[in-house]
């Protein structure tokens, strides 16, 4: 152990002192250190998205794009990019739980051979505010109440819906928060869309229209919210340590890139303005071309120099990308890089997570925390001493050059009217949301608006609903104790599949199955079915009463992963009840029985072995969807895999 400058140490626990009880000395410069750097460690929080979790993964390329972009990373296929990946909430602070109601942020960090690309995400299409001076307001009302910082992590509460009530253009991407996309069940399984829109630029300067849209090869699948709610206080760290868990086991978190394209000639061809980013582009119009692979394969070394120390910027682009009038994006550009400066200081392009792997060359030279050393003189363009060095690069040479769109106009501070339509598309959203998800959705919307103090609050909030549906808005008023709005919803009748969580693709892989098991347990039936779970791709839990090992009917010790203390129902995706002998019996099955509640009532698969039947009071002829028997059942292995897959069993009963 060393010193910061390399002087060894002999104590590291005590202070300098005048014998063992006197006073401590002044000239104790090790001690100085060691406080002064830890009272400094940390840095200025993001005002926005604070609680992230970071990964590193390797992007490659399906087809060349090279007929819309001249980006380098999509221009040949089988082309592998390194990429750096934060994931996080947006309104809760650095402590706050993972399982929060919330739009998640994704920030992408391509290492292209061209320079740095930030691909900039969220797990919703849309964006609460239309340009980008209402932003402040919007986060304001979201944030914890100015007076006594409450509610954490939640946008429960008076000044959020007040705003919501009062800035009509926002109610889309609320919606969007109050479904099932608000309470995600995984990074792993959470789509992100780009909000904003882009422009891919060819080489012969033909410019397309583009938006971006990562989708998780698992598909999208959420929490109910009593489980977020629950699970928040049982593991505030669920999402990141479900992510690195994935990672650690191989199970690489897998997602694919797609663009969605509008060429120039097309950009006032629909019913929505194309760059409004309050409005989704449907695939159901304007499909989704698949680009690309992203693939998770490496976990953090250290979180604070990766994950907190990560800066993104939609600014940071590649020839062949550049930017729209998007009012929002154009806004975005501006705000990134005083954020960073704030945070992390003038060279925060030079921490590790952030330089790009390309080499880079420019007169910067001085500021805070400079890390590289130059040896030359000139630090100025133009220049002879240097041979005019660094030059500029022409076009052919990869230097980037800005699509040269015309533009004309005066000088104003006003909104285009094909943005003023603030319902059709929540009207489509929830037209094409199943049964289970308008559920979900009134459920959340009944305790968010619920939980506002104020009768007022609670009453515009449901008056703004009337426009999206009258049944939900006077369901939505029923429950909060407030008078049914007059009006009726804008007559809209569209509906996209593409919208709803319920036609994600379901598989079996990486869902976590706990197994409650005691000693005496029927080895050949139950070990068998946990190998075939685990060939799957299933994790498995194995849960008993205490630590140490479990040992089965001929002999065979299973070791055990955790306790029904240390676990918890919430925290699983299914259940295999084989029951067994236990040294506090009662106890036990207490728990067991408790377990077995939980997942039933959040309609989760249970898999009953044999000898655990018994510990029941349903039976076969119940018929209960989900509950897969192995009594009698040749076919119980695969069921229990079907159901596994599926996840849910909404019309059990």
């Amino acid at each position: 152990m060393t010193t910061n400058v390399g002087r060894k140490i002999s104590n590291d626990e005590e202070q300098l002192k005048v014998g063992p009880r006197g006073p401590s000395l002044r000239e104790d410069h090790q001690y100085l250190e060691k406080m002064t750097h830890f009272v400094k460690e940390e840095i200025p929080q993001r005002v926005v998205h604070p609680r992230g979790y970071g990964a590193h993964g390797i992007f490659e390329c399906y087809q060349s794009m090279k007929h819309v972009t001249k980006a380098g990373f999509l221009s040949e296929p089988g082309k592998i990019t390194p990429v750096f990946n934060r994931f996080s909430t947006v309104q809760g602070r650095s402590g706050s739980k993972d399982t929060a109601r919330d739009m998640r942020c994704w920030g992408a960090k391509f290492y292209t051979e061209e320079g740095n690309y930030d691909l900039t995400t969220i797990n919703n299409p849309v964006l609460i505010n239309q340009d980008a001076m209402k932003f402040p307001d919007a986060m304001h009302a979201y944030f914890n109440n100015i007076r006594d910082d409450m509610p954490t992590a939640s946008g429960a509460h008076d000044t959020f819906w007040d705003y919501v009530a009062n800035n009509p253009e926002g109610l889309h991407q609320v919606l969007w928060i109050m479904s099932d996309y608000g309470i995600i069940r995984s990074y792993r399984m959470m789509s992100a869309w780009s909000i904003n829109t882009y422009l891919f630029v060819n080489a012969e300067e033909v410019a397309t229209f583009v938006r971006f849209v990562w989708k998780p090869v698992l598909g999208d699948h959420a929490l109910l919210m009593d489980e977020a709610q629950k699970i928040g206080g049982i593991d505030p760290d669920f999402h990141r340590r479900d992510l690195r868990e994935a990672i650690d086991r191989e199970a690489y978190p897998e997602y694919e890139l797609g663009v969605q394209l509008i060429p120039q000639e097309d950009e006032f061809k629909y019913d929505f303005d194309i760059l409004d980013p309050t409005k989704f582009w449907p695939e159901e119009l304007i499909p989704v071309e698949l680009v690309g692979k992203l693939t998770l394969n490496k976990n953090v070394d250290n979180y604070f120099a990766e994950s907190e120390q990560v800066a993104f910027s939609p600014g940071n682009v590649v020839p062949g990308i550049d930017f729209s009038n998007d009012p929002v994006l154009q806004g975005r550009l501006a705000a990134y890089l005083p954020a960073h400066y704030h945070r992390l200081g003038p060279n925060f392009q030079e921490l590790p997570i952030n330089q790009s792997l390309c080499p880079f060359h420019n007169n910067q030279r001085r500021g805070a925390n400079r890390y590289r050393i130059d040896v030359d003189e000139v630090w100025y363009h133009k220049n002879a001493i240097a041979n005019n060095t660094p030059f500029t690069s022409t076009p052919e040479e990869g230097g980037y050059v800005h699509y040269p769109e015309k533009v004309e106009g005066r000088k104003i501070r006003a909104r285009s009217k094909s943005f003023m339509d603030y319902y059709s598309q929540p009207r489509i959203f929830w037209n094409s949301m199943s049964p289970v998800e308008k559920h979900h959705l009134i459920e959340a919307l009944s305790f968010q608006i619920g939980s506002c103090i104020r009768e007022s609050v609670r009453q515009q909030a449901v008056n703004i609903l009337v426009n999206v549906d009258k049944e939900l808005a006077y369901t939505i008023a029923d429950n909060v104790g407030v008078e049914r709005p007059p009006g009726n919803n804008v007559s809209v009748s569209t509906r996209y599949p593409s919208l709803s969580i319920a036609n994600s693709p379901n598989y079996a892989y990486t869902q976590r199955v706990g197994v409650l098991i005691g000693n005496n347990f029927a080895e050949e039936e139950v070990l068998e079915e946990i190998n075939q779970l685990m060939k799957q791709g299933v994790f498995v839990d194995i849960i008993s009463q205490t630590l140490g090992t479990v040992v089965g009917n001929q002999g065979t010790p299973l070791k055990v992963d955790k306790t029904f203390l240390t676990s918890s129902p919430y925290l699983l995706d299914s259940l295999y009840l084989v029951g067994g002998d236990f040294a506090n019996e009662k106890q036990s099955y207490q728990d067991m029985m408790y377990y077995t509640d939980v997942m039933y009532q959040h309609f989760k698969p249970i898999g009953i072995a044999t000898d655990a039947t018994s510990l029941l009071k349903i039976h076969k002829q119940n018929n209960l969807n989900g509950v897969i028997f192995a009594k009698d059942n040749p076919n119980f292995s695969q069921e229990f895999l079907v159901a596994i897959a599926k996840k849910r069993f909404w019309d059990r009963t």
